[in-house]
């Protein structure tokens, strides 16, 4: 997504939020290269499922080579024809792509001013633009801070309904050891901010 540069001073609990939107926003936009394996072996977490979730990752990420990531990730979102599996919101929820679910999430970034980046030709309702999406609604990326209750409103909207789903499936998969790892990470995640976002005032 195209992004506007502004500094906004963000709380440190919404900043790890919109963290870790980006880190499985990137981890499922394309194979994780050499680098990013390293960072991701480096990584620390948590005595919490998120946490737990985060120390396999950090675990797994040293012992797979590049090359193993990019043919499970080929094998799971590209495939001969399709993926084992097809991370997009219209495709979760109606069993067809480019339905109303791309064209909701359409008429809500419009509003929202967020833009598709120049050379994106995925639809945009694929499940690794929404985490970029939500990691920039929290931190201004996209031209103002959004307060937690369009969070929330966009969240329910264009990632609740699928995601934990999705990522249940990404977590049970036979292809994968490293992305099931990214399933498992996913769907804690998405079930903490569906947990935190249903306890705010309507």
């Amino acid at each position: 997504m195209s992004a506007v540069v502004r500094e906004f001073v963000i709380d440190p609990e919404d900043q790890a939020r919109a963290d870790l939107y980006d880190f499985l926003g990137t981890l499922l936009a394309a194979p994780a290269d050499g680098v990013l394996l390293g960072q991701i072996a480096a990584l620390k977490g948590s005595d919490t499922p998120i946490g737990r979730s985060l120390d396999v990752l950090a675990r797994i990420a040293p012992v797979t080579a590049p090359e193993t990531v990019e043919r499970e990730f080929n094998t799971l979102f590209i495939g001969l024809g399709r993926g084992e599996l097809l991370p997009y919101a219209s495709h979760y929820l109606t069993g067809f792509l480019n339905e109303k679910p791309l064209a909701n999430l359409r008429a809500d970034m419009m509003s929202r001013g967020i833009q598709r980046a120049d050379g994106k030709h995925e639809p945009e309702d694929n499940i690794a633009s929404l985490m970029e999406m939500m990691a920039g609604l929290i931190t201004g990326r996209f031209g103002s801070v959004t307060p937690v209750a369009g969070q929330r409103e966009f969240f329910k909207a264009h990632i609740e309904p699928w995601a934990v789903h999705f990522f249940t499936d990404l977590e049970a998969t036979k292809s994968s050891v490293f992305y099931g790892a990214v399933g498992s990470l996913g769907r804690q995640f998405m079930e903490v901010e569906a947990e935190a976002f249903e306890m705010l005032p309507n």
